[in-house]
């Protein structure tokens, strides 16, 4: 079950590694299962390879920076807004002055949880 909070300041959290390049504040998860909602911090000039695909719903929300999908050959910046049903292609990605992204993670069968 995914984990439940009052209000609390985001800021107060630490950032956390997450993959080469990424740092994480972790908001809520569901320890068993792909369910997770956090904060996302690329450092400028990352770029990832390969196109993703994941068995999670996601959702992403930039909060600042900027995002080019390789593939799209477009950039997207602050207030642009995927969502992403499993297993649909996307990415890779670069980012150039680096990006802050809120990012939503529904595990399938967990719609509310």
């Amino acid at each position: 079950m995914r984990t439940q909070h009052e209000f609390f300041p985001v800021a107060d959290l630490p950032w956390h590694p997450a993959a080469p390049g990424v740092t994480e504040r972790v908001l809520s998860h569901d320890p068993d299962s792909a369910t997770l909602t956090r904060i996302a911090r690329w450092q400028p000039g990352l770029e990832t390879s390969g196109v993703i695909r994941h068995d999670y719903h996601e959702e992403v929300y930039l909060l600042e920076g900027d995002l080019t999908d390789l593939t799209l050959g477009h950039t997207f910046t602050a207030s642009h807004f995927a969502t992403r049903r499993p297993g649909m292609p996307h990415g890779p990605y670069r980012t150039d002055a680096g990006c802050l992204m809120l990012e939503i993670r529904t595990a399938p069968g967990t719609a509310g949880a």
